[in-house]
């Protein structure tokens, strides 16, 4: 069983598993690749210059999975649940339970209105902390804005979707604050796992 199943591979659902795994949170992520950031170049993203959206998540998906992302490429979720204490989500190769469910589906809300998520119009319906009216499920980027389809936006949603996640399970406000010296600690380790 996975602390957190995400759901979908554009910029939140990376950026969830990103967070979540460099955190010491067990993360099965499910990428169809489906994902608009195939039609995008990011001039607006700060701290990149320019860059083509495939090129950004490969390096994204080379990111969660340096920091253990169980990432299932290909593997579309044909339906989630409440399970227990958690969810359940289902994929043609089977079933997977987790005890939080982050939802990064684009505008599709179809998952999300399944599971019994409240709306606000078409949109579903969330707090700062991405969370949705059922207790540990999480809803991202297009799915709950109108129009701020912006992959820093979607990036940031999948963020505050993991450290809230982190927070519950810290049992206090959670920061993800990197200096220097633990940076260089972390990709050391990553590197020295490589080896």
């Amino acid at each position: 069983m996975a602390d957190v199943a995400i759901v979908g591979g554009g910029p939140a659902g990376l950026s969830a598993g990103l967070f979540a795994g460099k955190n010491g949170l067990d993360a099965v992520l499910f990428d169809t690749d489906k994902t608009w950031m195939h039609k995008a170049h990011l001039f607006n993203y700060p701290g990149i210059g320019s860059v083509g959206g495939s090129e950004f998540l490969a390096t994204l998906r080379q990111q969660a999975d340096d920091f253990g992302v169980d990432r299932k490429q290909g593997e579309e979720v044909t339906a989630v649940e409440a399970a227990g204490d958690g969810f359940a989500v289902t994929t043609e190769a089977g079933e997977y339970e987790a005890d939080y469910l982050v939802l990064a589906t684009g505008a599709s809300r179809d998952l999300a209105e399944s599971l019994g998520c409240e709306f606000d119009g078409d949109l579903v319906d969330v707090g700062v902390s991405m969370e949705t009216s059922v207790e540990g499920a999480y809803a991202t980027g297009a799915m709950v804005r109108a129009e701020e389809w912006q992959a820093v936006i979607s990036a940031g949603d999948g963020a505050a979707a993991a450290l809230n996640i982190l927070s519950n399970e810290k049992g206090e406000h959670y920061h993800d604050f990197d200096v220097p010296d633990t940076a260089t600690s972390v990709f050391g380790d990553l590197i020295d796992d490589d080896e």
